[in-house]
């Protein structure tokens, strides 16, 4: 009698573990769909990974380019496709990238995140909605990290993080010291908008005289990064990023404006990671209402949004673009207690 109270004591404790560990288990899926968040990076990636939609249901075209940045080779046996010139082509830009090119030793994606089967990325925008968020941790747990310009990680690492994979930058928005804010592994990834973006890396790279004419804020004369983490965006993502994803005018010989619209940093860098990761989430994208003009539109600084009013953005159809991204189930934005 003794022993059947034994055996059913314990077959009732293990029936009881199995449902805790049933239950944990639920509610662990449950909070890493909605957070992003787990202790190991391999459950992390792999839950995530579990998506139900697919790239086929998008309705613009996503080439899954995994080749991101500009290679030498590109300029001699490779064709570069795209005949048009900066942001779009390499048309009239091909001998100074050759020569940049030459001095950069590497073109790749670092091997450990190249590797992956499923890459997980997150997009952090600068909006002032990762003030007071508290996603810090979240966002440090993916395995690719895209931030955006000049925007600080020191100091506001609980909202935003402080893992960077790449650093999307132009000229103007450089910091002449990206050791600050950016990890010693991190990529600086040039956004060459213009002729003179090109010129202002040549100098870097080969230390020639510097000439400001052209650029619309004054870019660092020294820049003190690491050549070898420097890398430069193949325009066809800003190409695709214009007719495919924001479907807008590019730029040509028969343009009747001065200044055409150009994408953001922000929404290229989204449509990078849809053609790189598998999974894309984002974070702090999104600008304050119009009829605010003095509402701050970073989670740093002072800029608010009258400083857009001369903005060569398109920021309706880049709203309207992250909304279908969203409604297919390609994106998710993170937001704070989400």
């Amino acid at each position: 009698m003794i022993t059947i109270l034994k055996i059913a004591k314990t077959s009732f404790i293990t029936l009881v573990l199995g449902v805790l560990l049933v239950i944990s288990y639920n509610f662990s899926h449950v909070m890493l769909q909605s957070y992003g968040l787990s202790e190991k990076p391999l459950t992390f990636n792999r839950v995530l990974c579990h998506s139900s939609w697919k790239w086929e249901s998008l309705n613009f075209n996503v080439s899954r380019r995994t080749k991101l940045f500009l290679k030498l080779k590109d300029f001699f046996w490779d064709q570069h496709t795209l005949s048009l010139p900066l942001p779009y082509g390499t048309m009239g830009s091909k001998l100074i990238l050759q020569k940049i090119l030459a001095t950069l030793t590497n073109s790749d994606m670092p091997g450990i995140v190249d590797s992956l089967k499923c890459r997980s990325c997150v997009v952090v925008g600068n909006g002032i909605s990762n003030k007071n968020s508290s996603l810090g941790d979240v966002i440090n747990k993916y395995d690719v990290v895209i931030r955006l310009n000049n925007a600080p990680v020191r100091g506001y690492e609980e909202d935003v993080g402080n893992k960077t994979t790449m650093r999307f930058f132009y000229p103007e928005s450089a910091s002449y010291n990206p050791i600050v804010h950016n990890q010693p592994d991190t990529l600086m990834v040039l956004v060459p908008f213009k002729q003179e973006d090109l010129s202002w890396l040549n100098w870097i790279v080969h230390n020639e005289k510097r000439v400001m004419k052209g650029f619309w804020r004054p870019p660092p004369l020294v820049w003190l990064g690491e050549l070898n983490q420097l890398r430069i965006l193949d325009p066809f993502f800003m190409y695709s990023t214009a007719t495919h994803l924001l479907q807008i005018p590019i730029f040509d010989k028969t343009a009747t404006t001065k200044n055409p619209f150009h994408p953001t940093t922000g929404i290229l860098a989204v449509y990078v990671a849809l053609n790189y990761c598998d999974v894309v989430h984002l974070a702090g994208f999104g600008y304050p209402r119009k009829d605010d003009p003095e509402q701050l539109i970073h989670y740093y600084g002072h800029n608010t949004m009258k400083d857009m009013v001369h903005s060569y953005h398109n920021l309706i159809h880049e709203v309207q673009a992250l909304r279908r991204l969203e409604d297919s189930g390609a994106i998710l934005h993170l937001r704070p207690n989400s």
